[in-house]
């Protein structure tokens, strides 16, 4: 069934956990401002005294941020990809996950699904192999060893967590270079989780403050969320799926008026701010390549929390007195009526009854694991269909503030900004802490840069908030 999942709303998504170049349009583009080479020009901003950046599109381990509805793709396609082949072989993670893909809590339900699935076929005491330590394979591995079935977590990288990387040392408090953000559902209690825990959580509402490039205070514009919910409500009603720039085009709303008002800004500029801040935010892709039927719905804006004490707390806590195997990267997978085969990265093999595959849908896509036999039809279909976007974050710690608003969430309009979106952490924490986002085709641009060229443009993109400087001058 088709349905327009977009939320109205004036601030962008974190809810998501964060590669193909920008596809050009057919027709007439929407409106956009090609973003200027990148260079190590001086900023008016000062120099940070710690920096963090994550670059997860050329991660071999990740090669993206998380899973997207591209063109084409439905939920059917993450159904097909959840499916056990020959009850030997099972999948999870947040892109098998129907209800909640791109999400800490979508990648932990599908690891409690793909165990249970396990559960349904396996012998008391079977030998069950897990690849991947990230949410979804420790949940899944606690659920099977409290079940009673011996298990192995065997995980690529040299920590546990995945796309979860809390970074403690060098900072304040610990900072989220994957997640940071918990989102209460119905049936989603990872916040009184993390709470019981003794991790943070502070309320966190996305009303933003909105400036021009020229640093000028702005009222957010409803023109351009309005013109996206008319063209996927648009699209909704046609025969076949379509991009969510076609579904602009062809349903007219992209056309706005470029005549720029008394701030310098025109009815396009908000169109292009709501698909950087929400629609490239939210899904780490263009609108060229997302899908008009399935685009991602963001949810209610004012029920989330964001995470100061240290996601990877939940990771530890179910991970305790697992069996682990890291640093280990495999490459091959075989099953048949026996068993299965595991080929590590070192030549060596490891052999268990069954296996569950965590890895990111990315890694899938690279072919970095040989399957024997193939992966059925419907699972290579899927692994195809489904969009892997990127996302990267910046993490910058001032000696003080160079800003003078108290707003937590900052955003820019008018401009093609490389950071759209910052977090300020000075009103919850008390901290002279950033963090900034840049996704889609600039995230993938700006993933080729050396860690100088990046702050740069980081840097430049904050110029907007500097404070303006005192010039009253006292009579005498």
């Amino acid at each position: 069934m088709k349905r327009r999942t977009f939320l109205l709303g004036t601030a962008s998504g974190f809810s998501v956990l964060a590669l193909a170049a920008c596809v050009e349009p057919e027709q007439t583009p929407v409106p956009t401002t090609s973003p200027a080479p990148t260079t190590l020009t001086p900023s008016l901003v000062p120099q940070p005294l710690a920096v963090s950046r994550t670059n997860w599109s050329t991660d071999p381990f990740s090669r993206g941020s998380f899973s997207y509805a591209a063109v084409g793709a439905t939920p059917e396609h993450r159904v097909a990809l959840g499916q056990a082949v020959d009850a030997r072989v099972f999948f999870a993670g947040e892109a098998t996950a129907v209800d909640e893909p791109g999400t800490v809590q979508g990648a932990r339900a599908s690891g409690l699904l793909a165990a249970s699935q396990v559960q349904d076929v396996a012998a008391p005491g079977e030998r069950i192999t897990i690849v991947g330590a990230g949410i979804a394979g420790i949940t899944a591995a606690r659920q099977l060893v409290n079940a009673g079935y011996d298990v192995v977590v065997i995980e690529a990288r040299d920590r546990i967590g995945g796309r979860i990387d809390t970074v403690s040392s060098d900072w304040p408090f610990p900072i989220e270079r994957g997640p940071s953000f918990v989102h209460r559902t119905s049936d989603n209690f990872l916040d009184d989780e993390l709470t019981t825990l003794g991790v943070s959580l502070l309320p966190f509402v996305r009303t933003p403050e909105v400036r021009t490039r020229a640093g000028a205070v702005v009222e957010v514009s409803t023109l351009g969320a309005e013109a996206v919910a008319g063209a996927l409500d648009w699209a909704a009603d046609q025969q076949q799926d379509v991009s969510v720039e076609r579904a602009l085009i062809d349903s007219g709303e992209a056309k706005l008026s470029s005549t720029r008002n008394a701030d310098g800004l025109s009815d396009a500029d908000w169109l292009e701010y709501e698909i950087a801040t929400k629609l490239k935010v939210e899904t780490g892709a263009t609108p060229s390549q997302q899908s008009a039927w399935y685009t991602t719905d963001i949810g209610s804006a004012d029920d989330d929390q964001i995470v100061i004490g240290g996601y990877s707390t939940l990771l530890k806590s179910d991970a305790d007195g697992l069996e682990l195997l890291l640093s280990s990267v495999v490459n091959r997978v075989a099953h048949d009526d026996g068993g299965v085969s595991l080929r590590l990265g070192t030549g060596e093999s490891l052999s268990a009854d069954r296996v569950i595959l965590t890895v990111p849908l990315g890694v899938l896509q690279t072919a970095a694991i040989e399957f024997s036999p193939a992966l059925p039809f419907a699972h290579r279909g899927a692994i195809a269909a489904l969009g892997m976007g990127v996302l990267d974050k910046v993490w910058l710690r001032f000696d003080e503030p160079f800003w003078d608003t108290e707003a937590r969430l900052w955003t820019i309009v008018g401009e093609d900004a490389d950071f759209p979106v910052w977090v300020n952490m000075m009103p919850l924490t008390g901290e002279p802490i950033l963090m900034g986002v840049v996704a889609a085709e600039n995230a993938t641009r700006l993933s080729e840069l050396d860690d100088d060229e990046f702050l740069s443009a980081a840097l430049t993109a904050l110029e907007p908030f500097l404070a303006v400087p005192d010039t009253a001058v006292s009579d005498e």
